[in-house]
């Protein structure tokens, strides 16, 4: 597979998210899949759809492993090889990244987030769906499904160009350090439309790191099962200690 297309690069750049289809390992894919119950609460069967339907009890333990409501995060798995093998050291998505940020300036990645699930909603109200923007120090996020996310399946959700807005809502380029105009640009950001990122096991989701986003509602009879990792350059000490450059695009040689 080719690491990235001008077409695709310039998308990416305007829209602030890129969808890439079928690039994770099938056998990793199933193995996460299969490791994933490790955690589950005990009234979960994984052969019992029934059992899925959240809310669920809360829970949390000293390895950060999370439950309860609607979500699921499964986080301790994150720094087993195999796990980041199948994600950002995956030799197609490591090229795509570099490409993006400029080859040799990325981190190499040693752990990921973990396994988030959305659990279905079942018959409760329908809810509408908010964004925000996340507050560590990243570049470029990609996020993994591990299993089929049908339309409104808990996908992971965006709001295309935002980007282009939020990155200036901040006095830092990359702290969580937001200015008074953010909450006013998320305000907008929720009356506009969405674009809900559903799709199979093995397509991953690029994402600038000042795009809103969400994760979505799962109104489906399935989990939503993704993986997530941040690429982030090397010089991030210094970055974030700056303003927001006037050219966003100043730390991506990969993108004109």
């Amino acid at each position: 597979m080719e690491p990235l297309s001008d077409q695709e690069i310039q998308f990416f750049k305007e829209e602030g998210y890129l969808i890439k289809k079928q690039v994770m390992d099938p056998g990793l894919i199933a193995l996460a899949r299969e490791r994933l119950w490790d955690s589950a609460s005990d009234t979960m069967d994984p052969k019992d759809p029934d059992t899925w339907i959240g809310p669920i009890e809360e829970h949390r333990d000293d390895q950060g492993n999370v439950r309860g409501g609607y979500g699921w995060k499964y986080r301790q798995i994150g720094s087993q090889e195999w796990i980041v093998r199948m994600l950002p050291r995956d030799l197609t998505i490591w090229s795509m990244a570099e490409k993006l940020l400029g080859k040799g300036n990325v981190v190499v990645p040693d752990r990921i987030r973990g396994i988030y699930c959305i659990l279905p909603q079942g018959d409760q109200p329908e809810k509408p769906t908010t964004c925000h923007t996340d507050g560590h120090p990243f570049h470029l996020g990609v996020v993994g499904y591990i299993g089929d996310v049908p339309p409104k399946g808990g996908g992971f959700t965006v709001w295309p160009k935002s980007h282009r807005k939020l990155y200036f809502d901040y006095h830092s380029s990359h702290r969580n350090e937001p200015t008074e105009q953010h909450e006013k640009d998320i305000a907008y950001f929720n009356q506009q439309t969405y674009v809900d990122c559903h799709g199979q096991a093995g397509d991953i989701i690029f994402w600038h790191h000042r795009l809103a986003h969400a994760a979505g509602h799962n109104r489906s009879r399935q989990i939503r099962q993704a993986v997530l990792y941040d690429f982030r350059r090397k010089d991030m000490d210094q970055v974030m200690e700056e303003p927001p450059s006037q050219d966003m695009w100043r730390d991506w040689p990969g993108i004109c």
